[in-house]
């Protein structure tokens, strides 16, 4: 017993370090960029149009240039957007905040499921500006669901797209780098209650948008929270979404899992029950936010740094730091501290872990604490990086399983590895098949190395009957 009640405050402790990191590394991050406004008197970029009544879609966009110190929003780009039959339907221009806002005619329903190209006049373009992306003339979007679509075209230097393929490889690999260590904190998450519990949870893309949506929520506030004159709104924002988190994630526990554990449960059945919680808290998260894109207050395009031939930015590094400290942090926690080896023992066998005197129910619930915590944090972050809408963590579900899966089910170090790969790879894939079939092909891959070797890349074989 004195072993397992050292053992939370142990954990505990590696959760204010955390939260303390977190502090102080977006201090650090956000220093500047609540600094600029007073020191920079430039035009605000990228400003979303106000809230409608109308029944209609609108294709929104903005357009940046990135050759300039700080990237500076781009007037004047013509942009028109065609039906399937090639019909020019509607046509807009940037305005002096780069932003476009061109309306699909008709009611919003008569829109759903057809294709629109939105295509750029590169004669409109600056003068000695180019496309990041040469090819990039046209993008396709196919509305889903009644809420406007948002796009972008990148603009960097004229000729930045005649670089070599291995530089491009290069450059694609760095971004993937990025979004693989955000989908590995989701995936951790995943894996961790696998292992434990066994359930395959389909409710779990919905605790990283929870997470998106509570720093979203805190962010809204009237008023930006400083400390010391600089702004620490996100910050702030990142800390309440983790704890909020956790709690929630207790909260599913308690109120939902382990009372159908105690009544013996098949799995089946409580993945059907995860498949109806997904359902009913992604419709929860419509009602409350909307269907459109949200940003954070803080959210900024910085410009780049140059490393020989790749584009990083200032939150693209954080963002690997930060990602990489907190995986560390919890593998070790799983490693070396009591509750971490309790939670392995319990992952292991649960029966034996329950008659060797673990109490079982306590370390599930902890394991659910810090699972969902990760899951909104790398809600978090992607909300950072990319922006995020009601169903940001749904669209990344097949991607986190497919990470755990590929890693080895119920192990930490292969969660994260397989969500390397499928970042990685499906940001590198996009050199030779169309961005839209990205996801399709990370799911390939996921199925030919499970032919080759079905317990995953760090998994251990197993041998049935």
């Amino acid at each position: 017993m004195n072993t397992r009640r050292r053992s939370i405050p142990a954990l505990g402790r590696s959760l204010a370090v955390l939260l303390v990191g977190i502090v102080a590394a977006l201090l650090v991050a956000g220093g500047p960029a609540s600094a600029a406004p007073a020191t920079q008197a430039a035009p605000q970029a990228c400003v979303h149009p106000p809230q409608r009544n109308d029944n209609s879609i609108h294709i929104q966009g903005c357009m940046i240039d990135q050759r300039k110190t700080p990237a500076t929003p781009v007037s004047g780009v013509k942009i028109a957007v065609a039906d399937d039959t090639g019909t020019v339907i509607g046509r807009g221009t940037s305005n002096s905040g780069g932003s476009f806002d061109i309306a699909l005619p008709g009611p919003s329903i008569n829109n759903l499921g057809k294709t629109f190209t939105v295509r750029i006049d590169r004669a409109s373009l600056p003068k000695g500006a180019a496309l990041r992306n040469p090819k990039q003339v046209a993008l396709k979007v196919t509305p889903k669901i009644d809420s406007d679509i948002f796009v972008a075209f990148p603009i960097g230097k004229a000729g930045i797209g005649d670089t070599s393929v291995a530089v491009q490889a290069l450059q694609l690999a760095v971004t993937g780098l990025v979004f693989g260590l955000i989908l590995a904190m989701g995936s951790l998450g995943l894996s961790m209650i696998f292992g434990t519990t066994g359930l395959t949870n389909f409710a779990h893309g919905e605790l990283i948008t929870f997470g998106a949506l509570v720093a979203y929520g805190v962010d809204s506030l009237p008023g930006d929270i400083k400390i010391a004159g600089l702004n620490v709104t996100l910050a702030v924002a990142m800390i309440v979404a983790v704890i909020a988190s956790g709690i929630f994630g207790w909260v599913n526990d308690r109120a939902l899992w382990q009372p159908l554990r105690k009544r013996h449960t098949g799995l089946i059945a409580m993945m059907v029950v995860s498949i109806g919680l997904s359902v009913f808290l992604r419709n929860v998260y419509q009602y409350l936010v909307g269907a459109s894109n949200h940003q954070y207050s803080q959210f900024a395009s910085p410009e780049p740094y140059h490393w020989g031939p790749v584009l990083i930015t200032p939150k693209d590094i954080f963002v690997v730091l930060f990602c990489v400290v907190v995986l560390v942090l919890v593998v070790v926690a799983l490693q070396r501290t009591r509750i971490g080896k309790a939670t392995r023992a319990v992952a292991d066998n649960t029966a034996l872990s329950s008659a060797t005197g673990i109490n079982v129910d306590r370390v599930i619930s902890v394991v659910w604490i810090v699972g969902t915590a990760l899951a909104g944090l790398s809600g978090v972050l992607l909300g950072m990086t990319e922006g995020f809408d009601y169903q940001v963590g749904f669209k990344l579900l097949l991607l986190v399983f497919s990470a755990v899966v590929l890693g080895g089910l119920g192990t930490a170090w292969g969660a994260i590895v397989g969500a390397l790969v499928i970042g990685i790879f499906v940001d590198v894939s996009t050199l030779v098949i169309p961005p839209e079939l990205k996801f399709v092909g990370a799911l390939v891959v996921l199925i030919i190395v499970l032919l080759i070797r079905p317990q995953g890349i760090l998994g251990r074989s197993e041998r049935v009957g």
